[in-house]
């Protein structure tokens, strides 16, 4: 540079301050205009995290309302079928592989096998045996999946402590609550840029039913939920794959990690959900802390967990239910079968959009897969979502006449299903509400079917039976680990 241009360059530079004071002055000098409020913009976060720990040390099985218990029974049953049915998927048996030689003492079972594991081991074993399926309970409003996280940290620690039925069920109820109603504070934007909520959120639930079992005080469980936020796991890209099942797993093992290291006064932020810096500012762009504290003991998102009647991605289910509802009433064979046109909302196929499925695991994110193979077999349970079912020939040939569109208006819990026959004739249907939805329940008795179903072969109908029973009734269990002795192989 010239001393010239070094010389211009200062005599500009010298002038920014009287330009910045003349500016200033002049501002001052007009009125200000009042700020105007952001239309829907929560009211500030203050003590959520503590607030939410008064509540959960507090809260107390007497004060579950009848239906609350109802569904968290419910909830239990169906949590303890999916873990014994998937506990032979390679996913689990590699993951047992893996982790053998590095378990404590043997402290906790695994869910319709014979080895047994630490509890933190265990808790992420049978965590992925219940998910690996994508056969398991379903929070409707996050696509949480929230047993899994919570049900198999408690499991696990009733065996290495005792737990009376009844302080089981309120914890499980309690964790419920806890994941779901963080995941409302932060859904639908947390979950959009790629977050898997349940992984997510789960570990709160993990480390308040933990908590509770401990009795932690009021400043132990903020430094539980404290600890569990500093632990997220799970990416929506590991859908398809054996990693997604890690995810729930690693959840309700890391929730037990929180609560244990609380327990002994290991210590944390007291605002770790709602901080600047904390969980919910972090990992999302949206953030309502009354999603979390409104309401308390008095509106219950547990009472809203539903069940999968189909072992694949929720949002699929409508199409499969409107598929198998078609075959059935006109005894469709597929070589009838001329195309499907399908009316969906855009995270059908965002999720499920997989045109090729090379393997069971990714079928059931494949929206093409699912009503070609309801269509053919009538069914969505597991065996519709196997290696031998997407590499069937008349169901690949199908699914090529699967043809999903995107559609202004359609709920993702809907469908508008149109099927060409080649005689000329057309079939429709329109899905409002599929089956395993909180206005179309599953049945208790659907319910035992679907356990019986995934148990079979596992362990014996008598034994299935007999789990089933305590389950229904975990309130009169005198010792909560009876469940997990009963779901055993031998």
């Amino acid at each position: 540079m010239s001393i010239t241009d070094r010389r211009s360059l200062l005599q500009a530079a010298a002038t920014i301050p009287f330009v910045a004071s003349a500016t200033t002055a002049a501002l001052a000098q007009t009125p200000a205009e009042p700020a105007k409020p952001e239309p829907n913009k929560p009211a500030p976060a203050k003590d959520v995290t503590r607030k939410l720990a008064q509540y959960l040390v507090g809260a107390k099985y007497d004060d579950l309302p009848a239906n609350v218990r109802k569904e968290g029974v419910r909830t239990l049953l169906n949590w303890v079928g999916v873990a014994i049915g998937g506990s032979h998927h390679q996913t689990v048996d590699i993951a047992v592989s893996a982790l053998a030689p590095f378990s404590g003492p043997a402290q906790a079972s695994l869910f319709g096998r014979h080895e047994r594991f630490d509890i933190m081991n265990a808790a992420f074993l049978n965590g992925v045996s219940s998910h690996i399926f994508d056969y398991d309970d379903t929070h409707l409003k996050t696509i949480i999946h929230p047993a899994g996280p919570v049900a198999s940290a408690i499991l696990a620690l009733s065996e290495m402590q005792p737990v009376s039925g009844k302080d089981f069920l309120n914890a499980l109820v309690l964790g419920v609550e806890t994941e779901c109603r963080i995941g409302n504070a932060v859904y639908p934007n947390h979950y959009d840029v790629g977050w898997h909520i349940t992984g997510t959120a789960g570990v709160f639930g993990s480390a308040a039913a933990v908590g509770k079992l401990l009795n932690l005080n009021e400043q132990q469980m903020v430094w539980a939920l404290g600890l569990a936020a500093s632990q997220p796991v799970g990416l929506r890209e590991s859908f398809g794959s054996m990693n997604k099942s890690f995810n729930i797993g690693r959840a309700a093992s890391n929730g037990i990690f929180a609560a244990m290291l609380a327990s002994k006064n290991f210590t944390s932020s007291d605002s770790m959900i709602e901080a600047k810096r904390g969980w919910a500012n972090t990992i999302s762009t949206k953030q309502d802390y009354n999603e979390i504290l409104g309401d308390l003991g008095k509106r219950y998102e547990a009472a809203l967990n539903t069940y999968k009647p189909f072992a694949c991605g929720i949002v699929m289910h409508p199409a499969i239910d409107a598929a198998i509802q078609l075959r059935n009433e006109n005894k469709l064979t597929a070589d009838q079968i001329e195309r499907v046109d399908l009316k969906v909302h855009p995270l059908v196929l965002e999720l499920t959009g997989k045109k090729t499925p090379r393997e069971g695991l990714e079928g059931k994110f494949s929206i093409y897969h699912a009503v070609a193979v309801a269509l053919v077999e009538g069914a969505g349970g597991e065996k519709q979502f196997s290696d031998r079912a997407v590499t069937d020939p008349t169901i690949v040939a199908l699914r090529s006449k699967v043809m999903p569109v995107i559609t202004p208006g359609i709920d993702p819990a809907q469908v508008d299903m149109t099927i060409l026959l080649k005689d000329g004739r057309t079939l429709h249907r329109y899905i409002e509400h599929a089956i395993g939805s909180v206005e179309v329940p599953m049945t208790d008795k659907q319910l035992e079917t679907k356990f019986a179903d995934l148990a079979d072969g596992i362990i014996p109908a008598a034994a299935a039976r007999r789990v089933m029973d305590a389950c229904w009734n975990v309130e009169k269990l005198p010792d909560a680990a009876e469940i997990a002795k009963l779901s055993v192989s031998t």
